[in-house]
């Protein structure tokens, strides 16, 4: 067992775990700092140049897009990057995340995921959808640290958050138009919710947690990039997860092993969680 925190004596970080167990979703406005920004955005550039090490599927392969004119062909997005790159690790560990995620999970989290998205001009967007679909954390939710590396808005492709989305089940999701979104899966704004833009400047994170329907639209800028360093964590008492995420990453670096989800979610027992 993982023994419960003592809540942060911080006024704002009490302020903003209130409003993540009310809302399921806070945003933490500058959480990185201007020269941690740049020096993400330098980090994944040079990736781009150089090419990603070790054997990771680049987007051409895992999400689909063939066509060498697709700007997603071009900007294939990093996947786990924690596991290759130190500098990638420390900013999925950095204190002013994790200690906000304590708050928010009431106990010390592990870090499962780590992505970088380019988003160039011109790319589609990844249709609405929940993130413990994919993860399927067990027991409990995940929750994303999704951090904007350039100002974000409705022109060149922004968050969408459906309020008051954080206690519906996790859905079997129908299929995506392929013309707006790289991803095949989308899941319906219910009857009675509205989708939200989220506008952020480059450096402020939005948390949210794994049933919150999210997802942005195309890239519609001719110049913008939507850069986006995107983690996904877990309680520590976590004993199951989908088997692409592990294995898991204490606050303190190091590794360990948990149980292969062998629950099918909601799609039923043929289907398995992966990246996303």
């Amino acid at each position: 067992m993982v023994a419960s925190l003592t809540p942060s004596p911080d006024p704002e970080l009490q302020q903003q775990a209130r409003s993540f167990a009310r809302d399921g979703y806070v945003l933490a406005r500058g959480l990185f700092a201007p020269a941690e920004v740049a020096e993400i955005r330098a980090l994944f550039a040079q990736m781009h140049t150089e090419g990603v090490p070790g054997h990771y599927e680049p987007r051409t392969v895992a999400d689909g897009v063939q066509n060498p004119d697709d700007p997603l062909f071009q900007y294939p997005r990093v996947m786990m990057p924690h596991r290759f790159n130190a500098r990638a690790r420390h900013y999925m560990l950095l204190p002013a995340v994790t200690g906000r995620l304590r708050a928010f999970f009431g106990t010390e989290p592990v870090a499962a995921q780590s992505m970088f998205y380019f988003k160039p001009p011109g790319a589609r967007g990844q249709a609405l959808h929940q993130d413990q679909f994919y993860l399927l954390v067990d027991p409990g939710t995940c929750i994303a640290a999704w951090t904007a590396i350039d100002d974000c808005d409705e022109e060149n492709g922004a968050m969408l958050i459906v309020p008051k989305s954080k206690d519906l089940p996790i859905a079997c999701p129908d299929t995506a138009d392929a013309r707006v979104s790289y991803t095949s899966h989308f899941v319906p704004v219910p009857k009675g919710h509205k989708a939200q833009l989220v506008k952020m400047k480059a450096g402020d994170t939005l948390f949210f947690n794994g049933s919150i329907i999210h997802g942005s639209g195309p890239n519609r800028s001719k110049t913008r990039f939507r850069r986006a360093f995107i983690c996904h964590y877990a309680a520590g008492d976590v004993r199951r997860i989908s088997g692409g995420y592990r294995p898991l990453i204490r606050l303190d670096g190091t590794e360990y092993e948990v149980e292969p989800q062998t629950s099918g979610g909601p799609c039923g027992e043929g289907w398995k969680g992966s990246l996303h």
